[in-house]
């Protein structure tokens, strides 16, 4: 079963709330509302962080911006898209939401459908750094392990080694036969472990290789949302 986006909208007219979650609704979304801004943010906090945030830059109590800019330096919702709606069409304004980490601007009065495209937008790019994160840590654990196995079978090595020195020093008679079998087997060993030692260093080529070509999560982060192709 496919979970349903949760989009929180703060705005102070209740009308723009109406609408938002009369369409929002139909097109299978999960809707929750503030009229002003402290509302919106004891919702994130108590009610679970939603999917997307829409917020209008004028609210009564916490301004939009306000909101954004607790949003934003809370680890815990950084990554929660935002969507600024405001009456002032100003260039310092939007670029300043942008820096603040706004996903998108829309100036009203609005056009739904441009509003709903910005939302899908918005809700994909989220996915797709979500998952470049998700990656990334994929990758960092694969490197840990890697470099675990490597250690162990070096210190297994050592150790093969030393037995083999002890084996081969000793000098009794009786040990002969048990000598040549054990050093056989154990040069066997020993290219058992060579081969798996040059496969984890194949392996480790390829992950770099992959790690280079990938779109880093700062990049992506400062890339405008229009950038990121699907």
């Amino acid at each position: 079963m496919i979970k349903r986006k949760k989009i929180l909208i703060a705005d102070h007219d209740i009308s723009t709330l109406d609408f938002f979650t009369l369409m929002l609704s139909k097109l299978g979304f999960v809707v929750e509302r503030a009229e002003d801004g402290q509302t919106a943010l004891d919702k994130i906090r108590e009610d679970g962080i939603p999917d997307l945030l829409i917020l209008d830059l004028v609210l009564p109590k916490v301004s939009g911006w306000e909101i954004l800019k607790a949003v934003k330096a809370d680890k815990k919702m950084s990554n929660i898209p935002v969507i600024l709606l405001s009456e002032i069409n100003d260039v310092k304004e939007i670029v300043e939401a942008f820096e603040l980490g706004a996903d998108d601007y829309i100036v009203k009065p609005f056009n739904f459908l441009v509003v709903l495209a910005r939302i899908r937008s918005a809700l994909r790019n989220n996915i797709l750094i979500s998952q470049l994160a998700a990656r990334e840590k994929r990758l960092t654990l694969a490197e840990q392990l890697d470099a675990g196995i490597k250690n162990g079978i070096e210190k297994l090595q050592n150790e093969i080694e030393d037995l083999i020195t002890k084996v081969i020093d000793n000098k009794d008679a009786e040990a002969a036969s048990f000598q040549a079998d054990f050093s056989e087997k154990a040069v066997k060993v020993k290219k058992m472990f060579s081969k798996i030692k040059k496969s984890i260093d194949m392996t480790e080529t390829e992950w770099r290789s992959l790690k280079s070509k990938e779109i880093g999560m700062p990049v992506l982060e400062k890339l405008p949302v229009n950038a990121v192709k699907f």
